[in-house]
């Protein structure tokens, strides 16, 4: 993604979606994840323990929009960030379903 104009347009959507979920979960925090060639995951925690991800094309682009949104970002997703995250009874069932091996 060489081209600079595309990227701030990319970071701008991005920091635009990281708003808004900060807005529906009364604030958040998020740490960036290098996906490979894929991209960079944008890991999102907001306030009430809700949680979610967007995937940015580069980790400078991520970058970029954690910054236009005002995001504080974790080095790691583990302690202080990982203990916010609420998990409902959906999740653990998927989660217990696929260390069992059934399918997803």
């Amino acid at each position: 993604m060489a081209d600079t104009k595309q990227q701030e347009r990319k970071a701008a959507r991005l920091a635009k979606q990281i708003g808004a979920f900060s807005k529906e979960h009364g604030g958040a925090e998020g740490q960036l994840a290098y996906i490979g060639q894929m991209g960079t995951r944008i890991v999102l925690v907001g306030e009430d323990g809700g949680w979610g991800d967007l995937v940015a094309p580069s980790y400078e682009v991520a970058q970029q929009a954690a910054e236009k949104a005002g995001l504080t970002l974790h080095d790691d997703f583990d302690g202080e960030l990982a203990a916010k995250v609420r998990t409902s009874a959906y999740e653990w069932k998927r989660m217990a379903g696929l260390q069992l091996g059934s399918p997803s």
